[in-house]
């Protein structure tokens, strides 16, 4: 059985992103993009990593990324309907019809779709956002990765944003770097 991984960038007040999506103001020094880079490579969008000299790095961890209608959004916006190339792709949306034959749209129940994804033989899953989405398949997340960046935004985007529940996790690493960055992993309890 697959794991389905949350794993998302986060102020230290708990925000994914500014009130009106904004993401371009969390610090990202070379030593923490290098961990990045080495441990989750397949979690770098395709038409980055040739920039970062890992356009070929194989998956280590995820054959799969599940992500929402508004994290997805960017990279259309960019002219980059595939940005994860390297990676089965789903994007969750009742609105959008696929732009690119490799990006499966999920337009029904994602937590059926997901729980489909899991049965599967594979890697594991990658669920790169958002914040519905999340709250959406709370109850199917195995594993949280807080890239805790060390600033406060004061208002935004929650890291989760659904029904209210207790997931409970225990955490299974910790890894801090010199600029104040740290990466929190956790399992579910």
């Amino acid at each position: 059985m697959r794991k389905l991984t949350y794993m998302i960038a986060m102020s230290v007040d708990g925000f994914i992103a500014g009130p009106g999506g904004e993401y371009d103001m969390y610090p990202t020094p070379e030593a923490y993009l290098g961990y990045l880079t080495s441990e989750y490579p397949e979690t770098i969008p395709s038409h980055v990593r040739p920039h970062l000299g890992i356009a070929d790095a194989p998956n280590k961890l995820f054959d799969t990324v599940v992500q929402g209608r508004v994290t997805y959004q960017p990279a259309i916006d960019i002219g980059v309907p595939s940005p994860y190339a390297h990676l089965r792709q789903l994007v969750v949306s009742t609105t959008l019809s696929s732009p690119d034959p490799a990006v499966e749209i999920v337009a029904g129940d994602p937590v059926a779709r997901v729980r489909e994804l899991k049965a599967e033989d594979g890697l594991g899953i990658y669920l790169a956002g958002g914040a519905r989405l999340a709250g959406a398949l709370k109850d199917e997340i195995d594993e949280v990765i807080v890239k805790l960046y060390p600033i406060m935004l004061g208002t935004g985007i929650p890291m989760i944003n659904g029904e209210f529940g207790t997931l409970s996790l225990e955490r299974s690493d910790i890894t801090t770097f010199d600029s104040r960055h740290v990466i929190l992993r956790y399992i579910r309890a």
